[in-house]
């Protein structure tokens, strides 16, 4: 049976292009143009992903975001011509997964898509990632790079772990912050940037060009890793 994709958009000419790309990816595709409609269907489908628009005219696409969290943990990848930092902070706190700004590239949108439904596999089955020589294995707690244990702190432990449980998913600064370091601490961005640097420093084959952990400018990190 094919995956069920539901989009929630208001303008026929994003759907037509998002139909196009998405059954050539053998997804069975959903339509609908308010929140509302987007909810009900959401419940009755039982979608593998969703891409929501963030203007729709009869609620914010964050409400109907922020109402899906309430039961449904289904991947959410938002579209949005907005391309201010803090719509973007605003919607991954409220609990997408990743956003895509319009205008985009198919290639880009069903990567995304690809990276979003990833993380959705059970905790318990994601306990090995591997990239080039990196190797990090949560069951037994070690990272290695090749032949080499690498030595981590708690503290980088904590926030290497908590990056790699969400591979391909941008995780902002706000989110790691009261993970890691409690709720009182969301404005301590200065702990965050040192400990990443840290980490780059022990795991990236050269921590100047990261490949693993990549800078979303002022939103967060993410983690380009895959699960094994």
């Amino acid at each position: 049976m094919k995956p069920v994709a539901l989009i929630i958009d208001d303008e026929v000419q994003i759907r037509r292009l998002l139909r196009i790309a998405l059954e050539a990816e053998n997804y069975q595709v959903r339509e609908v143009e308010t929140g509302q409609q987007g909810l009900v269907e959401a419940a009755n489908r039982k979608p593998a992903i969703i891409l929501l628009d963030l203007g729709l005219p009869d609620m914010d696409g964050l409400s109907v975001l922020q109402r899906l969290r309430e039961w449904s943990e289904v991947p959410v990848v938002v579209l949005t011509v907005r391309d201010e930092e803090r719509e973007k902070v605003a919607a991954l706190d409220a609990g997408a997964d990743d956003y895509v700004t319009k205008p985009f590239s198919s290639a880009e949108l069903l990567a995304r898509l690809r990276a979003a439904q990833r993380k959705t596999r059970p905790a318990e089955e994601i306990s090995v990632f591997k990239h080039g020589d990196l190797l990090v294995d949560l069951t037994a707690r070690v990272v290695r790079r090749g032949d080499q244990e690498v030595k981590l702190t708690a503290t980088e432990y904590a926030l290497l772990r908590l990056l790699v449980k969400h591979p391909g998913r941008i995780l902002t600064h706000r989110y790691i912050l009261r993970e890691i370091w409690g709720p009182k601490s969301e404005e301590h961005r200065q702990y965050l940037r040192v400990y990443v640097t840290h980490l780059r420093q022990k795991i990236e084959p050269d921590s100047a060009k990261p490949l693993l952990i990549k800078t979303e400018p002022g939103i967060g990190y993410r983690f380009v890793g895959h699960s094994g």
